[in-house]
Order: structure tokens, then sequence, then C-alpha cells
């Protein structure tokens, strides 16, 4: 499998597409083992930055506190759109989007038993 070059990852990171002898690349980057990781730590790369908050006067708590009310509903929202977000990625780079699962590790095996307790669907 080829990898990227850093330039190359690089622009990948920032949305850019990459080559089509890359896709099998993209296909582990975007559905292999890991993935939601990968996706949750290119979204959270920014996050350093707020520690610029620090730096303004007052108290560390109300610096602490604007860093939070980013960083939260960064991480709601990163989380919401992966499933989304990893499906348009797979469309730019000519794949087949049906390749991210929507489902979670152990969510049929939930649902049956759901169905088995409840009786319904």
């Amino acid at each position: 499998m080829n990898t990227p070059t850093l330039r190359q990852r690089l622009w990948y990171n920032l949305g850019g597409t990459l080559p089509p002898d890359l896709r099998d690349w993209v296909r582990h980057d975007l559905t292999g083992r890991g993935a939601n990781a990968r996706y949750l730590l290119r979204v959270l790369i920014p996050v350093p930055l707020l520690l610029l908050f620090l730096l303004f006067p007052g108290p560390v708590w109300v610096s602490i506190a604007m860093m939070l009310l980013l960083l939260l509903p960064t991480i709601y929202f990163a989380l919401a759109l992966d499933y989304v977000y990893r499906r348009f990625r797979l469309l730019e780079h000519g794949l087949d989007p049906g390749l991210v699962s929507r489902t979670r590790h152990g969510a049929q095996h939930d649902r049956e038993e759901y169905q088995r307790d409840y009786g319904h669907q």
C-alpha cells in the first residue's frame, strides 16, 4: 500500500484530496482500525491554541471557562458528525461511502437483546 508524503498528508488533513494511487491508504485511514480516533485527533489539533486564553488578565478560572466553552462544543459536534464527515471524505476520493458503518460495535447485539426483552423493533 502506498503512503502519502508529508506534504500530501498535510494537504489531506486540511481537506484536500489525494491522487488515485493512494485510495487504499485513504480507505484504511477512514474505515480501518482506529479511524474514529484519528478523526478526533485531527479535529483537536488546534486545541493547544486554547492555552493562549491563559495569557488574558484575570482569574485563571475565567480562562479555563473560556477554553471549555470552545472545547466542549467542538468535541460534541466532532463526534456527532464523524459518520457524515468520513462518508463525505470517501466520496471525495471516489470510494464507496457505504464502507463507513453507522452502527457501533455491539449495537446489533443490543438491538437483538432489546427485541427479545420487549418484543419491539
